[in-house]
């Protein structure tokens, strides 16, 4: 096939169909051969894509042999050469686990105990780099650290460990034993070289193992190596310049330069496999130039001059700069709907995987489904959720809101009876909201149970408290043991109280490679020894966050999502370059703990630049494409965005170009980008606008207005009356949080238990005595009623700074309690209404007058304020004595007090003047009269004390449309609406 003495060494420029035109040439070079003689060609590709669009390519040519294809990863050997087998990647894992938990132990000050997995991963690739390059361990012990910190001289230390996987004692990893595969091939070549062609085509050479397979395949008398998207436009002083790592790692030719220098080559010997001209051979000029090196971005001005025609080279070039990353998913998407309907191929090239998943959302909308090559990390399918959700369950105290997180997944009881489940988890889930315990036992299950009246939730409490109760227990336990356990609770949770099958756990995709991860980990449980259950949940999340799920469906066969890798393989008539950000496309290199770039490149060991550099060549690849669209978010969730750096460098170029017309072309690139975002603006905007909504001030028919108010709640109907209209008559009620927070009406009814424990408790005491006896109580009453530790020593601090004054105050007042936290009523029988207290407290004084108390953790109200707004208290009184507490009967009062617990201890006190009562009833009877009414309406936030304040129903009267200085808009209620 090839002449003795030919150079080696072939290229195909950026843009071409890699794989047509690599089955065009070997074509055209056995065209005079016999039909077998294609089948003795023994060709190497670089992925499995390639081989497949390979292999269409030959069959799309008509009935024929096949060359024998192999990737470059696997390379073949005949059976006669032994090779030990590679160790199962998750082994080595756990045993580097183990060694770095060590490590950890003997200094912890290292890294916390968190992140072993993803130390053990790290390390796992520096080996995995260090066999795959050739690196032995003595070469990173030989280093010299002396003027770098201590911190790398304690890694260089611990790397010693890596040792023993490098002697042959242990089984070799898949990386080293590819480089054994690699090097016993390249000796049998060596002696006894093949006579039919050897080919290597697709493949870089970036990594150690690959170049040396390349270097063997070029050296036969029948080799070749076909190079992909290799920059036929510059010049050699610009391969020159890529002499060193250094400088020179993060530009798209510079494995190529490694690799001729390996194959004793030059530039000047690369030859075109096949005459191919790129689809855009102008624009190929502008990008290799906006990609010089850095050190030489001088020569723009120069090589610049001699580009052609701007205008004419980014004819087939579109800029999206969409204002945020939902505009240019939008914008991507209604291109990929274009090129739909019109039975393009077109292909998304990004790496950033949620603007694929705000693409793939986006294309929804029309019924579209993209073949997405990258699938979906297990972690985020339905079984890995659950499995991650059931691991969180061991050593942890079982909480609300973890209980019924795990309740309404869809796999839980999903054998049978699914529907009578979810009907059970949401009266669950309201009783534990409204009554708690915050921390959900047996006992407490199986009490829900007996007072619901389907006999079958116990049943239902049975199995649930059975399944999840009890696990906090934190001890370490063998890694069999865990996965032993794991497994056993997830199956009896998914198959539910009324069956023996496991449900949808195991099914599917996403199931199988659950019960994979599972089986492998039970399988190499031997080698992760004793750990936390913590430390479990850790692992056991790291690998479903690696292990990647496609699912089987149907996708549209024209339209595709891609990663950067594949663009090599891309073969489509427009190609979308997405996500065009600095930290996106390129990523930032990933922080190595064990050695800093000065110490990789003494090693001989790849630097952090390679990444970028394999980024930009198949940015450049991509971007070759007969059409092209680039596109980029000016800004994120967080702040601007910085755009990618070919982006930076291809926009600065053509902008100082102006005599090739560059600023001309660059503004064409940027309107046919906004022609799509004004497309997706139109999309998104709805067909008419919507008008704000006014204040509301409903005013519901007066038969169903309410005719029972506590006094709280007067002080609620003066401030915001449209929240007793929502919670009386709407009967809409807050929901309590799934996770209560330790805030101030918490802190509030844990406070009132203690003070009220203390009233009843009267002895005789010292005051030290009392203070004492009251911090005891505050100790008994939060450790029952406060579950935050933070907050029960916060409030418990707060208290004992005010319980001397409080023991004081209580010990020089001289009246008597007689109403502790009792209920009283009073009918208002000309108005049809009942009017509710409960006051914390009633004393009666040596003169046989009343004076009530309540006691505030915040600031207690000022006198102008209850006189107009906030009443309780006058109102509690006028109920005294007017008969409205049963045990007192109609009382004179004398004072009424608010005592303030808080920073402070302010008391606010007002003394009952002969008329003060009095008028306090006459203005309820007002109130009361007003809103009986039909033209008077429940205004919304009438008169709150703080703009600022948040009320239980703004967001049902959509308050943020409207503000306070808006009037109320009235609106009159049928029975019918307002039910």
């Amino acid at each position: 096939m090839f002449e003795a003495g030919s150079p080696r060494l072939f290229t195909l420029p950026p843009g071409a169909d890699f794989a047509a035109a690599l089955v065009a040439g070997l074509k055209e070079r056995v065209a005079g051969d016999p039909p077998e003689a294609m089948a003795s060609v023994e060709l190497y590709v670089n992925s499995g894509r390639m081989l497949k669009a390979v292999r269409e390519c030959f069959l799309a040519s008509g009935a024929g042999y096949l060359p024998r294809l192999r990737l470059v990863t696997d390379p073949f050997l005949p059976p006669d050469e032994a090779m030990p087998a590679a160790i199962p990647p998750l082994r080595r894992r756990l045993e580097l686990t183990q060694l770095i938990a060590g490590l950890l132990n003997a200094q912890p000050d290292l890294a916390p105990r968190a992140a072993i997995y993803d130390l053990a991963d790290s390390l796992a690739n520096l080996i995995d780099e260090m066999q795959g390059e050739g690196v032995p361990p003595e070469a990173l012990s030989a280093l010299d650290v002396s003027d770098h910190s201590a911190h790398w001289k304690r890694a260089q230390d611990f790397l010693s460990i890596v040792t023993p996987f490098f002697t042959g004692e242990s089984p070799p990893d898949a990386e080293a034993r590819r480089r054994m595969a690699v090097k016993a091939l390249a000796r049998r070549w060596q002696s006894s070289p093949p006579s039919h062609p050897v080919l290597i085509a697709g493949s870089t050479g970036s990594r150690g193992t690959t170049a040396l397979l390349m270097q063997a395949v070029a050296a036969l008398p029948q080799g070749a190596i076909i190079l992909p998207g290799v920059d036929g436009d510059m010049p050699q002083s610009a391969w020159a310049e890529l002499d060193d790592a250094l400088t020179s790692e993060d530009h798209p030719q510079f494995r190529f330069r490694r690799l001729m220098e390996l194959c004793g080559q030059s530039p000047a010997d690369l030859r075109p496999w096949i005459p191919c001209s790129p689809p855009a051979p102008e624009r190929n000029r502008l990008i290799s130039l906006s990609l010089r090196p850095a050190p030489v971005t001088d020569r723009w001005l120069t090589e610049g001059q001699h580009l052609p025609d701007l205008v004419l080279a980014a004819q087939g070039m579109t800029l999206i700069e969409a204002p945020s990353p939902r505009a240019e998913a939008l914008a991507i998407a209604l291109v990929l709907r274009e090129a739909a309907e019109t039975d393009r191929e077109v292909a998304l090239v990004t790496a950033d995987r949620l603007l694929a998943r705000q693409v793939v959302a986006a294309l929804d909308r029309w019924g579209i489904t993209p073949d997405d090559s990258a699938g979906q990390p297990l972690g985020v399918s339905a079984p890995g959720r659950f499995l991650r959700h059931v691991a969180a369950l061991f050593g942890e105290k079982l909480t609300v809101e973890t209980l019924l997180v795990l309740l309404k997944h869809p796999i839980t009881s999903s054998a049978e009876g699914r529907g009578p489940h979810l009907l059970f988890t949401r009266a669950l889930e309201l009783h534990l909201r409204r009554h708690g315990p915050l921390f959900p036992t047996v006992d407490a299950l199986s009490a829900w149970a007996a007072g619901h009246k389907d006999p079958s939730a116990q049943v239902w409490a049975k199995w649930i408290g059975d399944a999840v109760c009890g696990l906090d227990l934190g001890r370490s336990r063998q890694l069999a043991d865990h996965v032993a356990r794991h497994r056993a609770l997830a199956e009896a949770l998914a198959r539910g109280p009324w069956s023996e099958a496991t449900g949808a756990l195991w099914e599917r995709e996403a199931g199988q490679a659950a019960s994979a991860v599972i089986e492998d980990l039970a399988r190499e449980a031997e080698n992760g020894g004793a750990m936390t259950a913590a430390e479990y949940r850790d692992l056991f999340t790291s690998l479903t966050n690696q292990t990647e799920v496609r699912q089987s469906i149907s996708v549209h066969p024209r339209i595709r999502i891609i990663g950067t890798r594949e663009a090599r393989e891309c073969r489509a008539d427009l190609v979308i370059l997405g996500g065009l950000n600095d930290g996106v496309w390129p990523r930032l290199p990933s922080p190595d703990p064990w050695l800093n770039r000065q110490m990789r490149k003494a090693a001989g060991l790849l630097l952090p630049e390679r990444q970028i550099g394999l980024s930009a060549h198949d940015y450049q690849q991509a971007v070759a494409a007969r059409e092209v669209i680039l596109t980029r978010a000016l800004r994120d969730a967080e702040a601007e965005t910085v755009p990618s750096r070919w982006i930076n460098r291809l926009t600065n170029l053509m902008a100082g170009l102006p005599d090739r017309n560059g600023p001309d072309a660059l503004t064409a690139m940027r309107d046919r980008g906004q022609r799509w975002l004004d497309l997706a603006r139109v999309l998104e905007r709805p067909d008419a606008p919507s008008p704000p909504a006014p204040r509301p001030a409903p005013r519901p028919p007066v038969a169903l207005r309410p005719r029972k108010l506590p006094v709280t709640g007067i002080s609620r109907l003066i401030r915001d009356p449209y929240a007793i209209y929502a919670r009386y008559i709407l009967r809409l009620y807050p929901l309590d949080p799934l996770r209560p927070a330790p805030d101030a009406l918490a802190r509030g009814s844990i406070l009132h238990l203690i003070l009220e424990r203390f009233m009843r408790e009267q002895v005789e005491e010292t005051a030290e005595m009392a203070r004492l006896r009251l911090l005891s109580i505050a100790d008994d009453v939060l450790a029952k009623e406060a579950p935050w530790p933070a907050a029960r020593a916060l409030w418990r601090a707060r208290l004992e700074r005010v319980a001397p004054a409080f023991v004081a105050r209580e010990r020089a007042a001289e009246g008597t309690p007689l109403i502790l936290e009792e209920r009283g009523a009073i009918r208002l029988p000309d108005l049809d209404f009942t009017l509710t207290a409960r006051p914390d407290r009633i004393d009666e004084q040596p003169d046989g007058l009343l004076h009530i108390l309540d006691y505030k953790t915040g600031a207690p109200p000022t006198k102008k304020q209850q006189e107009k707004f906030d009443k309780q208290l006058l109102l509690e009184a006028a109920m005294a004595e007017r008969g409205g507490f049963a045990a007192l009967g109609p009382r004179q009062v004398a004072r009424v007090t608010y005592v303030g617990l808080g920073a402070g201890a302010k008391i606010e006190s007002t003394e009952i003047a002969a008329d003060l009562l009095d008028r306090v009833w006459n203005e309820l009877l007002a109130l009361i009269r007003q809103y009986g009414r039909q033209d008077q309406g429940y205004a919304s936030r009438r008169a709150m004390f703080g703009e600022r304040q948040a009320g239980d129903y703004d967001h049902l009267a959509r308050f943020g449309e409207w503000d306070m200085s808006d009037p109320p808009s009235a609106f009159t209620l049928t029975a019918e609406s307002a039910e």
